[in-house]
């Protein structure tokens, strides 16, 4: 289904029928991804003296589950600047439109030391001069087991603090990676990308030119089916009063 949008006085010609989903599902067992030392989610039902949540148990006509999860640790999230600040701010208040243009690209980390890390000049390279709403970031070797790996203590890839600079300086908005974060995982808590995407000087008393409105994606996933390339992004999220929520990131191929 073909449709045509008007966004920020651009016209693109995207086709509904055909949404590209780049987010990992939440589960309750050894395939759900994990991050900052969590175990796996619990979705489970409710249990109110012998009566249980459960259709297949025999004594409830409907399925009642209760779930427990952290958005950070357990798959697809976006979050706000509230996720490093003193004051509360909420993803949901922060977030108000949900369509972007993006660039898709595919980035190897460079080594530096015991680091993987990606840098400004592979950044600007990938983009080649575009200035989308919206970056996001495939790493490569792209494997599968991104889908499922527990990544606590392991060192993951992450993003220099100069690509972080560079990508607020170009106006992108919203940040996505198929990382649990955008910084090293043991950094001394100075979370270098995140504070310079956001423009955030000082995490007690948020300048006011901080970037308020924008976000960062953690933890996609984007199959090698997928082609580097420009795209309409959806970016919707579960309308939580949090720094973060689950979300679902989709795209849509520009057609025009």
């Amino acid at each position: 289904m073909k449709t045509t949008i008007i966004h920020n006085n651009s016209t693109f010609q995207i086709d509904l029928s055909k949404p590209i989903d780049i987010s990992i599902p939440l589960t309750n067992d050894n395939q759900n991804p994990i991050a900052w030392y969590q175990n796996a989610p619990v979705i489970e039902p409710v249990k109110m003296g012998d009566w249980i949540g459960k259709v297949s148990e025999g004594k409830s006509s409907t399925n009642f589950n209760n779930i427990f999860f952290n958005p950070h640790a357990h798959g697809t999230h976006t979050e706000c600047l509230g996720h490093i600040t003193l004051d509360f701010y909420s993803i949901n208040q922060c977030l108000k439109q949900f369509f972007f243009t993006a660039e898709l690209i595919s980035v190897e980390p460079k080594k530096v030391g015991e680091d993987l890390v990606i840098t400004k000049e592979q950044i600007e390279s990938a983009l080649g001069g575009n200035s989308p709403e919206a970056i996001i970031i495939r790493t490569l070797p792209n494997s599968e087991s991104k889908k499922h790996l527990n990544y606590s203590n392991t060192n993951p890839p992450y993003l220099e603090e100069a690509a972080a600079i560079f990508i607020k300086e170009k106006g992108i908005q919203h940040l996505l990676v198929d990382l649990p974060s955008v910084d090293k995982e043991h950094d001394e808590g100075k979370l270098l990308a995140h504070k310079a995407f956001w423009n955030v000087k000082d995490v007690n008393q948020v300048n006011e030119d901080a970037r308020f409105n924008c976000t960062i994606t953690e933890m996609i996933y984007v199959n090698e089916e997928i082609q580097d390339g420009s795209y309409i992004l959806n970016l919707q999220f579960a309308s939580f009063e949090n720094d973060a929520s689950p979300s679902k990131p989709v795209l849509y191929k520009i057609e025009k």
